[in-house]
């Protein structure tokens, strides 16, 4: 065992900012005494064994709305509940179904039920999320607890019902078992409900940081056991649908994935005495974790918990503080927070006995893969999925320190990853944010982002055309073919896409929205990159109605389209680059790969528009995807592998960081504050299984898919696509003169695999389909043809070999 480094808090943060001492250290962040020390399953949700098919949706809410009958402080509260009864027999298979501003911690006859339930609210601008729970109840005596934790603050991910309350209710199939009223014990929990001192988490963040004194916590308060004849009984707030919680909306993603408690990536000796400095321990990955610790004490030590990224973006983001009690002692802190590193402020004299970590996030697994043989590629992808992750949880985030917040702008590129690195429980959080997007879409049609949200209310005009567009809401449908939403969406899409206006020469009016924000970085060109985006907004939203069977209005959007695109061309084209006239900077990359991906570039064009993308790099990671993007749909594939490896070569190579960047640097060398983990700048992702593994889906939920390797300079690509209807598994080899394609293609759907023009002699599991002269007949292979440089098999469901050569 190797003692853990160990450096100076002052070198972390300066003494005013965090008001910390050189070797009496403390600021905490804690959370949870022995609460979530349970026994724990690797990779599990805190939910139940038994998944009961009871569907209550046309049952009314009947139970009442509690609270503790004591004042309270306005924010950052956190109320413990009580309910005990008997049971003459066994319930195996119970529907509880709850919902609570803002979230919640559960147990069940003193074992720990619910993992961090509840989501932030705001499914539409009233409204509030509830949980469905399936439970096992006992004969004789049960007991139901329940940890509330109210925000009290609007941010960007929540808007504040501002009334901390709890409603609940048991169902044994359809009959009601029983319900939250005033029989229910309720109270302020008084370990908690303590302000830490400044800095406070910024602004954007509805979380504050959490204070846990272990001098006032109330010993197995959750268990069976316990003696709640003191507590007061719970006030009455009102009954089933009422304000300010109104509608209840049952939440739509799933509970969280628990990995458990684990170790530290730099295991320490213990038991060791602290010298008062702090305790740096390191994390495999940028994680979502909750920090633990075991020590021996004297009463009154204050504990911070904090990771590398407490000032991650350059603003404070959440800490815990424990208040240590006399002895040894265990504690979880509640609230996660995220890092590459966790630091333990441990006052001088204490024994720390052990130091652990939770990991949780979305319940997903890593189900897609990418791997070529250039390791440069295959990390860019890992990152890129490690980012991902850490940027999911009750919403797409664009990063999960700073903000946490909803913009649409990092959804777009965030979701178009998921399909092809994640196993479709991620297209749910994908849909919920479609629908809240559109559920606070305002009287005027206009809508903005991040939602939800309390205390944001700015359009960026450019990132709300992005979600409605091609690559947000029909990107969503191509990959799914979830026609439902679509349904939903379609006219409040329409509403706003009213509000975009035409002038005199066939171009679009710019709308200043909230903030006419475009791009981070230099030599944007607005105007043209407002065109462009609303171009791709007409594409999906063509696409959009024809799935729903509006032919009619798609087909008047078609002639819209082509009316603009011949306005966009005459107005914008130079030449030799696309400009607008009041733009007098260097040539935006941005907007000339945006127009080439939407499509208003013609072929004819692209030789000019590969010129300027060699000489012109402005984009921020956000806007690269899309110049990137257009380099392989321009057939310049080696250009575009190279241009990837030299813009992000400096952070996929970075050795202390696990995830991608905000800008092309860190801190003051990135925008807008230089996270380390944000999501928009794992486009290369998506294009890397795309374009070079060549899987995209053709038809609306992979009903056809087409396979096209792009080799370049590779001789091996191997993939993985978890596609709605299936893993897509490819392997494509080249050796000399002799290509070798395996794949597997799913039930349900068809395959379009391309094999280069110039081999001549291609065998299918061993049977010739081409030797020389016209292909040959076989039962696997529905029809073929030939496209520019390929040809193309239409493939039934199977396993497959291909050789050619």
């Amino acid at each position: 065992m190797i003692r853990g480094k160990i450096i100076s808090m002052h070198k972390l943060f300066s003494e005013t900012a965090c008001r910390l001492t050189p070797r009496k250290g403390v600021i905490i962040l804690s959370l949870l005494a022995s609460y979530l020390l349970c026994s724990c399953d690797d990779q599990t949700e805190h939910q139940n064994s038994t998944q009961i098919a009871v569907d209550l949706s046309d049952i009314p809410w009947q139970a009442d709305w509690i609270t503790a009958d004591q004042p309270t402080a306005d924010k950052n509260v956190w109320l413990a509940f009580r309910r005990s009864f008997e049971l003459t027999e066994a319930v195996p298979s119970i529907k509880l179904r709850l919902a609570v501003d803002t979230k919640y911690w559960l147990w069940v006859n003193g074992t720990f039920t619910v993992l961090e339930g509840g989501l932030k609210r705001g499914p539409t601008p009233e409204d509030t999320y509830f949980d469905e729970v399936n439970l096992s109840l006992k004969k004789g005596k049960n007991t139901i607890a329940l940890l509330q934790w109210y925000f009290g603050k609007n941010g960007m991910t929540h808007n504040s019902s501002g009334q901390p309350g709890l409603i609940a209710e048991f169902y044994k199939e359809k009959e009601l078992l029983f319900k939250t009223d005033t029989s229910w014990k309720a109270m302020a929990h008084p370990a908690f409900n303590s302000e830490s001192a400044d800095p406070q988490p910024n602004w954007r963040l509805p979380e504050s940081n959490i204070v846990f004194d272990a001098r006032k916590d109330i010993t197995e308060w959750m268990t069976n056991n316990f003696d709640d004849s003191k507590w007061p009984y719970a006030k009455m707030l009102g009954n089933g649908i009422t304000a300010p919680w109104n509608q209840l909306v049952k939440r739509p993603v799933p509970f969280w994935k628990d990995f458990g408690l684990t170790v530290y990536k730099n295991k320490l000796d213990f038991p060791f005495i602290s010298t008062g400095d702090t305790i740096v321990c390191k994390l495999p990955y940028n994680a979502q974790v909750t920090p633990y610790l075991k020590v021996k004490a004297k009463s009154g030590k204050r504990i911070t918990m904090l990771t590398d990224h407490y000032k991650g973006g350059s603003e404070y983001n959440m800490r815990a503080e424990y208040i240590t009690k006399e002895g040894v002692q265990e504690f979880e802190a509640l609230g996660w927070i995220n890092g590459e590193k966790m630091y333990y402020v441990v006052p001088e004299g204490i024994e720390v006995l052990a130091l652990k970590y939770r990991e949780t996030g979305y319940n997903t697994t890593f189900a897609g893969s990418f791997e070529c043989d250039d390791p440069f590629y295959n990390q860019l992808w890992q990152k890129a999925l490690r980012t991902l992750y850490v940027t999911m949880r009750d919403n797409y985030m664009d990063c999960p320190d700073r903000e946490r917040a909803q913009w649409w702008g990092d959804v777009v590129l965030e979701s178009g990853e998921a399909f092809y690195a994640l196993d479709r429980n991620a297209d749910a959080l994908t849909r919920k944010g479609m629908l809240e997007l559109m559920n606070w879409q305002r009287p005027d049609s206009t809508i903005f982002s991040p939602v939800p949200a309390g205390n944001w209310d700015k359009e960026l005009p450019g990132q709300m055309l992005a979600s409605v567009g091609y690559y947000g809401f029909y990107n969503y449908y191509l990959h799914t073919g979830d026609l439902e939403v679509i349904r939903q969406v379609c006219e409040p899409v329409r509403k706003y896409l009213s509000l975009w206006k035409l002038k005199p020469d066939g171009s679009v009016a710019i709308r200043s929205g909230g903030w006419t924000w475009g791009d981070w970085g230099d030599n944007r060109d607005v105007p043209l990159l407002i065109n462009t985006q609303y171009y791709l907004a007409l594409k999906g939203f063509e696409r959009m109605l024809e799935a729903v069977g509006q032919s009619a209005a798609a087909e008047k959007t078609r002639q819209q389209m082509k009316e603009f695109k011949e306005s966009f061309n005459e107005v914008f084209w130079q030449g030799d680059h696309y400009r607008s006239a009041g733009y007098h900077g260097l040539t935006d990359d941005r907007s000339q790969g945006l127009a080439v991906v939407a499509g208003l570039a013609d072929e004819e064009r692209y030789e000019s528009i590969s010129q300027v993308l060699k000489t012109q790099k402005h984009a921020s990671p956000y806007m690269e995807k899309y110049v990137l993007e257009a380099l392989f749909q321009m057939g310049y594939e080696a250009y575009a592998l190279e241009r990837m490896k030299e813009r992000f070569s400096k952070m996929v190579n970075h050795t202390e960081t696990s995830t991608l960047w905000e800008g092309w640097g860190i801190g003051a060398e990135g925008y807008g504050g230089g996270t380390t983990n944000h999501a928009w700048s794992g486009g290369g992702l998506t294009l890397l299984s795309q374009y070079v593994a060549g899987i995209s889906p053709v038809k609306p939920g992979y009903e056809v898919f087409r396979i096209n390797p792009q080799l370049t300079e590779f001789n091996t690509i191997k993939a993985k696509v978890p596609s709605i209807k299936g893993i897509i598994v490819l392997e494509v080899n080249r050796k000399g003169d002799t290509y070798n394609l395996t794949t597997q293609v799913p039930e349900e759907t068809k395959a379009l695999i391309c094999i280069p023009l110039k081999y001549q002699t291609i065998t299918i599991n061993g049977e010739t389909f081409l030797a020389s002269g016209d292909p040959l007949t076989i039962e696997s292979v529905l029809e073929h043809s030939e496209e520019q440089d390929v040809r193309v098999l239409k493939m039934t469901p199977g396993k497959y070999y291909i050789e050619a050569f």
